[in-house]
């Protein structure tokens, strides 16, 4: 009597790719609010929500093939309202500092909020990530969410009618695509960015561990307020050296250097080696307990490196879980802080008739 063989087992069906959107819930003036949940076919799932643009939440895969939450996030909607140390929304109109909140452009002084430490940070009171944006969802193997922000003349004292536009997409290979654009009726400053903070251990763990690679061979001092002098200093010999892999805990500690001091551990822009304005390889970070791996792709000539050096555990994720200092770390693209007030930087001016573009993407994976 012969044996047929044993029948193989039945494929897993492939998770569906594609996006869905929910009320997140309702801002206090009644307007809703919208999460949209991306996937794609390989089960990773990003979602975004058209208040602030706030990324809530990145699940993807370890090693084994365990999801968890790879970004920051807090539970509802009112604690984002409520405010938050800026887990994961969109920054502007200018992303990072400005020296006393002051700068001019075209022989004209503005004086914009001063709203941290002396200086303006992260376009002020009322900035992007407080702005209820207009969504378009995108469906698709690579599905993307289109936000359109229009900010007035004089919003927060910046001159000119901005026009923005934001627009994640999921993408097959894993990775997280951001898109920017923007035009403006006047002369006008601009630098973009997200400031999620990441943590790929799934939130079981401070980011110590976390194997960091910079392709950057200077970075840029600051003065205690955390402004940067305009020298661009060569990484060598010093604690921001991350041109070879390097855990993030190796010299985050390090005060007998003055940088460290005045950041109170790494909140510094490295200025990339490669400073061309196209799309490549910035940064990498790999957790190696999970083994997930987060590769930062960027067409902006500069990264700031945050390490959640101010969160203090008073504040818990979806997860329950207290985030403490050094909880996470942020890759924040982006032209040089204080750039309206340092001519030697690159310049972050946008004059009517021109289109400001800058595209980051970040890439998971896992080895």
């Amino acid at each position: 009597m012969s044996l047929l063989p044993p029948t193989p087992p039945a494929e897993a069906t492939p998770p569906k790719a594609g996006i869905q959107k929910t009320v997140f819930g309702q801002l206090p003036d009644g307007r809703d609010v919208y999460l949209f949940t991306l996937r794609n076919r390989t089960g990773m799932e990003v979602q975004i929500t058209n208040y602030g643009g706030y990324i809530v939440s990145v699940m993807t895969a370890d090693r084994t093939g365990q999801y968890d939450p790879v970004t920051l996030g807090v539970p509802t909607l009112a604690d984002y309202v409520k405010g938050t140390p800026s887990f994961g929304p969109i920054i502007g109109r200018f992303g990072n500092r400005i020296a006393k909140g002051k700068f001019t452009l075209n022989g004209q002084e503005y004086q914009l909020a001063v709203n941290s430490g002396g200086n303006h940070i992260h376009g002020g009171r009322v900035g992007f990530d407080k702005k209820l944006w207009a969504a378009t969802p995108v469906d698709g193997t690579e599905p993307a969410l289109k936000l359109q922000y229009t900010s007035p003349d004089g919003e927060e004292n910046y001159p000119g009618t901005l026009a923005v536009e934001v627009t994640y997409t999921l993408q097959k290979d894993n990775a997280l695509r951001i898109d920017y654009r923007a035009t403006t009726d006047k002369p006008t400053v601009v630098n973009l960015t997200n400031h999620a903070y990441f943590n790929l251990s799934g939130m079981k763990r401070d980011v110590l561990g976390h194997e960091v690679m910079i392709n950057a061979d200077k970075f840029l001092p600051t003065d205690k307020a955390q402004i940067p002098t305009g020298e661009l200093r060569s990484v060598a010999g010093t604690p921001f050296d991350f041109r070879k892999s390097t855990p993030i805990g190796a010299r985050i500690n390090d005060t007998t250097d003055v940088q460290i001091r005045n950041g109170f551990g790494y909140d510094h822009c490295w200025v990339f080696t490669n400073t061309a304005n196209k799309l490549r390889l910035g940064a990498v970070v790999y957790e190696p307990q999970s083994g997930r791996v987060m590769e930062m792709y960027t067409t902006e000539p500069g990264v700031q490196l945050y390490t959640a050096n101010h969160l203090n555990g008073k504040l818990q994720g979806k997860e329950g879980v207290p985030y403490t200092r050094r909880f996470g770390l942020c890759l924040e693209t982006q032209h040089f802080p204080d750039s309206p007030n340092q001519p030697n930087f690159p310049t972050t001016t946008l004059n009517p008739g021109e289109t400001y573009r800058s595209t980051t993407v970040y890439k998971f994976g896992t080895r």
